[in-house]
C-alpha cells in the first residue's frame, strides 16, 4: 500500500493549533495511507502555545501515532517600524519562516511522497513553498463557513467599504448613513458594519491589508477545509459553491474533547477542585463564563460582571484572566482576584458561584452542571457549546467574534445577545 506524508503549518496561536492538530488525528486515523507532519513556529512570548506543541512532540514520540511534530528553527521577529498590528505581526513573522519551511518539506520528500500542504487562514504566504516545490497546496480554515465567505468576499466588498463607509478624517470604517448595511453572500442577513474585525474596520493601519493580502491568497488553493458541518451552516456552505472558487469542504465538528488536562502546568489540580464544586451543583443551575485563550477584561468590565452576577441570583464559574502585559503576550494567571473584584465579593457569593483562572472549557461545558455560557464566541467554543447543548449569551472581544454572535444569535438563533 502506497504512503503519503500530509504537511500542516499553522498560526501559532492555541485556537489555530488545535483544530489543525484534531484534524491531522482525524485523516490519519481515517485513511492508513496518509501520515502527518505538523511544522511549529515558536512564540517565545506565549509560554502556553509552547507547552502545547511540545507535550505534542513528547506524546507523539511515545505513542502509535501517525502525526509527528518537527519545531522550525526560530527567525528574527519583525521590528516595530514594519508593522502596526497584532495581525502584520504575525504575517511577518511567519513569512519569516518560508526557508525553514522548505527544507523541511525537502527534506521529508527526499524519504516519502508528500501528497500536500495544509496552510491556515494566516499562513498563505506558504503558498509560494507549495508552488516552489510543486505539491498541492489546501486551506484548513478553523473559522465558520460564513466568515471564509466574507473573506473571500472581502476584495469586492473593499470598494463598497471605500465608497460609502470611510471617515477621511480618521480613516476607519464607519456609515456615513446609519442606514446603510453590508450585503455578504455567505450571511441571510445583512452585516451592520460594527461586527466586522477591528482590523478591517482600520484602513489606515497594516491589518486592512493583511486581511485583503490573506483571503486574496485562498483562491490559489486546490481546495479548502472547514471545521464546520451542514446542518449548522446551511447557508454558508451553499453560498460557497461558486465557479472559479476552490471546493469547499465542510469536516466538523473537529473538537479536542480531551482538553488540556494532558499538557497544562496547572491542569489537573484546577481540573478536580472545579469538578468537585460542579459535582454539588444541581443539573443545568451554573453559568459558566469564559473569553478564551486569549480574551481578558479590564477592571471596570469586571467589577460590572460581578454587580451583575450577585444581582442575578444564579450559581456561576467563572473564569478569569489578567489582561496581557505586551502586545504580543496572551493572558496570564491574575494573581490577585480580589483586587479587581468589588470588595466582599467573593464573601457574599462563597456559596453561590466559584471564581477561578485557567479553565478546562471542554470539560466544563460537558459537565451536567452547566446550564449556560457567557462566551467569547470563538468558533472553537462555538462548537463546543453546540456538541454539549449549552446555550450561549454572546460577548464578542476580539477578530471575527462580532460575526460569529451575529450568526449564532440572528440567523441561527442558537444563543441571546449581551
Amino acid at each position: 500500500m502506497d504512503k503519503y506524508e500530509v504537511v500542516f503549518i499553522s498560526t501559532p496561536l492555541i485556537g489555530n493549533l488545535v483544530p489543525t492538530v484534531e484534524f491531522a488525528h482525524h485523516l490519519t486515523r481515517r485513511d492508513p495511507r496518509f501520515s502527518a507532519t505538523i511544522l511549529i513556529i515558536t512564540v517565545h512570548e506565549r509560554p502556553i502555545v509552547n507547552l502545547y506543541t511540545q507535550a505534542l512532540a513528547t506524546a507523539a514520540s511515545h505513542s502509535q501515532s501517525h502525526v509527528n511534530f518537527i519545531h522550525l528553527p526560530t527567525v528574527q521577529p519583525p521590528t516595530p517600524d514594519q508593522y502596526q498590528s497584532s495581525l502584520g505581526y504575525t504575517s511577518l513573522f511567519i513569512d519569516k519562516h518560508k526557508p525553514h519551511v522548505k527544507h523541511a518539506i525537502s527534506t521529508l520528500a527526499s524519504t516519502t511522497s508528500v501528497a500536500a500542504l495544509f496552510v491556515d487562514m494566516f499562513t498563505t504566504s506558504m503558498i509560494d513553498v507549495a508552488q516552489d516545490l510543486g505539491i498541492p497546496c489546501y486551506l484548513f480554515f478553523a473559522s465558520p463557513a460564513s466568515f471564509l465567505g466574507f473573506m473571500l468576499h472581502l476584495p469586492a466588498l473593499a470598494t463598497q467599504l471605500a465608497a460609502d463607509f470611510v471617515d477621511s478624517h480618521s480613516g476607519l470604517i464607519a456609515p456615513k448613513d446609519s442606514a446603510i448595511k453590508l450585503i455578504v453572500p455567505s450571511f441571510s442577513k445583512p452585516l451592520p458594519p460594527n461586527v466586522l474585525p477591528s482590523s478591517v474596520l482600520k484602513r489606515s493601519k497594516d491589518g486592512y491589508f493583511w486581511y485583503l493580502e490573506h483571503a486574496r491568497r485562498y483562491t490559489e488553493t486546490m481546495g479548502i477545509v472547514v471545521n464546520t458541518f451542514l446542518e449548522l451552516e446551511p447557508h454558508a456552505i451553499a453560498s460557497l459553491s461558486i465557479s472559479g472558487l476552490p471546493p469547499v469542504y465542510p469536516v466538523g465538528p473537529i473538537l479536542d474533547h480531551a482538553g488540556a488536562s494532558q499538557w497544562h502546568p496547572d491542569g489537573a489540580q484546577l481540573h478536580d477542585s472545579i469538578m468537585e464544586w460542579l459535582d454539588q451543583q444541581p443539573p443545568s443551575s451554573v453559568v459558566f463564563l469564559c473569553f478564551g485563550s486569549m480574551g481578558s477584561l479590564e477592571g471596570p468590565q469586571l467589577r460590572e460582571i460581578a454587580i451583575g452576577l450577585e444581582r442575578s441570583g444564579y450559581r456561576f464559574l467563572w473564569s478569569i484572566r489578567e489582561p496581557p502585559k505586551g502586545k504580543l503576550d496572551l493572558p496570564g494567571e491574575n494573581t490577585n482576584v480580589e483586587a479587581v473584584l468589588p470588595a466582599g465579593f467573593l464573601d457574599r457569593t462563597a456559596g453561590l458561584g466559584l471564581v477561578c483562572g485557567w479553565v478546562q472549557q471542554v470539560r466544563v461545558l460537558s459537565h451536567q452542571a452547566i446550564g449556560g455560557f457567557v462566551s467569547h464566541c470563538g468558533w472553537n467554543s462555538i462548537l463546543e457549546s453546540v456538541w454539549y447543548g449549552v446555550p450561549i449569551a454572546t460577548w464578542p472581544v476580539y477578530a471575527e467574534q462580532q460575526m460569529n454572535a451575529f450568526e449564532l444569535v440572528k440567523e441561527l438563533g442558537l444563543g441571546v445577545e449581551i
